[in-house]
Order: structure tokens, then C-alpha cells, then sequence
């Protein structure tokens, strides 16, 4: 079989869309797997549909990476979006010819420079992990490439300010995609600090501030990249070699911070893509955290201890399936700011993600660093519930208690606090001082058990123990979990 290229589809006569030839108009930093799941395939349909015809180069963000397989394939990979729709399962295929080439600015770093010279360049997407977005003191100019991201888009925009600097319209909208509070303006942060760090002057960061458009972002889709155990049977079936197949779920929505302008350059309405452009995106960040998120980390744990091992499995429960409902539907979307309806729609959503029958998502894998979970994604829950009907709710307070005895452990070890399920054990991973602090409670009483974790500010920020009622709610479902079991306590919250 010979390798995916454009002579290789011209061979067989392929007659889906292929776009060969575009001007570069979109440089990004992430050859991944996300990226071009993502804000790639975005690109692909917009080329498409609403005449978008543009090319991505991308860079290689770190020293290692994909360049070459990408520049073998000349940019082109299959991408599988998979899962369910509308209560239909769903498996699209489509070959993605939105990427021109990557370079690997460590190898070549005046390749990349010299994108900022190409006048068509317009927009820059980023994805290099929650990590990506730091300031590095230790990163100069004369670095070929800085080690830091911010650094090297330092570097990126001064090359092109010295290109174009005092022509209108040859800024950058650049659109940051890391899991990060705010990213762009984080990113936008560690650029003026470089810029005044390096001394490039005050007619650059003039121009950085008004001729470039940092939009933070919000991502939301499941990508499990390659796949390893099936990639030789599709390649058998798509008759040609690709070692750069993605594969993602089919939901997918991106939110963007920035001026309603962007659509005019930015065609995404026109293509019909879940791609909303708002003037602010943190209602949509909550709804992600508080209902997707917030729902994995409320019934995980407790699905967990009630037997059950993958998530999808969870969702053809009616005990554990009709517990995550009700904590969605009735405890969560109440404390949230969006219209119902669109925060019901989104539940739904959330539910047939959560069946992928292309997806057998760990309980296990989930449960890793739950207390911060459990705090940035379902205590904004429980105290918004308090605060509006002045009552504990049921579920969120059970999901504390099933938090609590997934983390009751029997010995601490180099990996993890081992506990056990039945005469199964398992690891508990999170911090060590966390695991430290289980460990030493796990001879406690019930009740010097849930005072110890409420009142532990460094968990939670605050004592939970102020919240009335809630201390003795907690210790009554652990009475029962150790009792009747993580299954009847989730039935007897229905």
C-alpha cells in the first residue's frame, strides 16, 4: 500500500473534498492530535462550505514531535469523529487537507520566522498545554527558537512588526486553545513582558496592544488521537498507509472571546460549525465545568464503589444513570446563569457523550486528583444550591460522602493510597500531602473523619463545616455507603 499523499488520492480517484492548493492564512503552535481534531477539521469545513480557502502551517511546539510523518504525508491525515448523535450511533470519516506542512522551528528556525513575513498570514491558534502559557525569565531573543511558547511568539510578532509594523490590518487574531483560566490574555500577558524584558520598544507593544486581538477560548471535545489498535485494519480499509489517523467524539463546540468582527474574516456561521463568537465565554466555561465535568467527578467515584469500571457502562444503569440526571437537572443547572433551555440542551449532550460506544473511559482514570476536582467542579454547586433554596442537595452531598470512602484507604505507597473495593484493591492518586492526610484519618470515627476532611482549608479553601447541616449529612451517607453500599445510597437519593 503506498503513503497517504495528494498522488496517492489522485490514484485512486478519490472524490471526497480535497483542498491541494491556498494561501497560508493560519499559523499554529500544536501538531497534535487535539489540534487537528479540532481547530484543523473547523478549518477543513470552512474551506468547504463557506469558501474559507486557507491553509494551516504548523510548528512543532517542543523538540520532539510529528514533523516530518506530517511533511511525508504533505499535511494530509484521516480523521474519525465518532459517537452518539440524536440517539444515533455516528462514525464520520473525512481526509483533512486544511494543513499545507509543519516545521520544527529547533531544526529550522528561520522557516518559522519567515511565516511572519507572508502577508496572507492572518490568524494563530495555539495548543501547548495547560503548561504552555508561562513566562520563562530565562528565555532572550537571540534564542533560536525561545524555549518558552510566549517566548517564541514574542520572537514571531517582533519578525513580523518589522516586516509590516506601520501597516494597518497585518496584526494577528490569534485564537489560544490551552485548558487555562483566560488563556489569551495570559498569553497576551507573557508577550508584553518579553517585549519589555527584551526592550523591542514602546512603538512594539503599541502595536502588539492595538493591531492584534488575543481571544481566550473555550474547547470542548474528547480526542483519543491514534489508534493504535485499529489504525492497520483501517488503513487495510482505506487502502492507503496513514500514521497520522485521528480520531475524536462527534460533539464539539468552541467558544471565542472577542468583537462579533472576527465573523467577517472567520466564516464559521456561514459553515453552520458549533463555533460561537461572544463577547464573553466564562458563562460557557461554567456550564462545561459545572455540568460535564461536575457530573464525572459527582458519580464517578460512587459508580466506582458500586461495581462499575467504564463510563458508558454507568449510563445503561438506571440507578447510577438516574443519579447523574438528577444531579444535573435538578442540584446543578438551577445555581447556573444561562437560559434553561440551553443549559438543558447541553445536558443532553452531555449524557450521549457519555454513551460513546467508541470510548471506554476509565472510572479509574478519572478518579486521578479528585479533591481538586471535587473543588473547582462541584462545590461551586453545592454552596450556589445552599444559597438559593437554603437546603443541602441530595446528591452533590452524597457525591462528597462517596469522595470520602473511595479515598478511605488500608496503606500508603510509593504509588499511590491503596484502598479496596470488595476484595479488589485499587490506587488512589493524587498529591502526596493529600494522601498523607487520608492515611493518617483513616482510623477515625465517622464523625472525626468527615470534621477532619469538611474543616481542612488547604483541601477546599474553607471550612465545609460551616455549611449547616452538611457535616452530619456526609456522616449519614458514609454510614450507610459502609452499610448498604454505594449502589443503595444512590438509589435512595432518586
Amino acid at each position: 500500500m503506498k503513503k497517504l499523499n495528494y498522488a496517492t488520492l489522485e490514484e485512486m480517484n478519490y472524490d471526497g473534498y480535497i483542498l491541494k492548493d491556498a494561501p497560508e492564512r493560519v499559523l499554529q503552535f500544536g501538531e497534535g492530535g487535539f489540534l487537528r481534531a479540532f481547530v484543523d477539521y473547523f478549518i477543513d469545513v470552512m474551506n468547504e462550505k463557506a469558501g474559507f480557502n486557507s491553509k494551516v502551517v504548523l510548528c512543532q511546539p517542543i523538540a520532539s514531535g510529528l514533523t516530518d510523518m506530517i511533511n511525508e504525508q504533505e499535511g494530509l491525515y484521516t480523521l474519525y469523529l465518532r459517537g452518539f448523535q440524536d440517539g444515533q450511533k455516528v462514525n464520520k470519516k473525512r481526509i483533512i487537507s486544511a494543513v499545507s506542512r509543519c516545521i520544527n522551528p529547533y531544526a529550522d528556525f528561520e522557516a518559522l520566522l519567515a511565516c511572519a513575513e507572508n502577508p496572507d498570514l492572518r490568524f494563530i491558534t495555539c495548543n501547548t498545554t495547560e503548561a504552555g502559557i508561562a513566562y520563562d525569565p530565562s528565555c532572550q531573543l537571540a534564542d533560536a527558537p525561545a524555549s518558552s511558547y510566549p517566548g517564541k511568539l514574542t520572537q514571531f510578532l517582533y519578525r513580523r512588526f518589522q516586516k509590516f509594523g506601520t501597516e494597518k490590518g497585518k496584526g494577528f487574531i490569534i485564537l489560544a486553545c490551552e485548558l487555562i483560566d483566560d488563556n489569551g490574555k495570559e498569553l497576551e500577558k507573557c508577550v508584553l513582558q518579553y517585549a519589555q524584558q527584551w526592550m523591542l520598544g514602546e512603538d512594539f507593544i503599541q502595536w502588539v496592544k492595538e493591531e492584534n486581538i488575543f481571544c481566550s477560548t473555550l474547547v470542548d471535545r474528547i480526542v483519543t488521537g491514534y489508534p493504535r489498535a485499529e489504525a492497520e485494519a483501517l488503513c487495510e480499509e482505506n487502502g492507503y498507509i496513514d500514521n497520522l489517523i485521528d480520531t475524536g467524539e462527534i460533539f464539539g463546540f468552541w467558544v471565542i472571546e472577542g468583537p462579533q468582527s472576527i465573523k467577517e474574516e472567520f466564516p464559521c456561521d456561514k459553515a453552520g460549525l458549533p463555533i460561537l463568537i461572544t463577547d464573553n465565554h466564562k458563562p460557557y466555561k461554567q456550564r462545561k465545568v459545572r455540568i460535564l465535568n461536575g457530573a464525572h467527578t459527582s458519580f464517578v467515584l460512587g459508580a466506582y464503589l458500586a461495581g462499575q469500571d467504564i463510563v458508558r457502562d454507568c449510563m445503561n444503569d438506571e440507578v447510577i444513570n438516574g443519579f447523574m440526571n438528577k444531579t444535573i437537572y435538578d442540584e446543578i443547572i438551577p445555581t447556573l446563569t444561562l437560559p434553561e433551555e440551553e443549559l438543558r440542551d447541553f445536558a443532553a449532550s452531555v449524557t450521549e457523550r457519555f454513551k460513546n460506544p467508541f470510548i471506554d473511559h476509565a472510572l479509574l482514570s478519572i478518579s486521578l486528583n479528585s479533591t481538586s476536582k471535587w473543588k473547582a467542579r462541584v462545590m461551586p454547586s453545592l454552596k450556589g444550591y445552599v444559597e438559593k433554596t437554603g437546603k443541602l442537595p441530595a446528591c452533590i452531598t452524597a457525591s462528597f460522602a462517596f469522595y470520602m470512602a473511595f479515598y478511605t484507604g488500608l496503606r500508603l505507597e510509593e504509588d499511590g493510597l491503596i484502598a479496596s473495593r470488595g476484595t479488589n484493591e485499587y490506587t488512589v492518586k493524587d498529591d502526596r500531602d493529600i494522601l498523607e492526610f487520608y492515611d493518617a484519618h483513616k482510623e477515625d470515627s465517622i464523625e472525626d473523619y468527615v470534621h477532619a476532611v469538611c474543616s481542612n482549608q488547604n483541601f477546599w479553601g474553607e471550612d465545609l463545616g460551616a455549611i449547616p447541616g452538611f457535616e452530619s449529612a456526609v456522616s449519614s451517607y458514609l454510614k450507610a455507603i459502609e452499610e448498604k453500599g454505594a449502589y443503595e445510597v444512590m438509589r435512595s437519593c432518586l
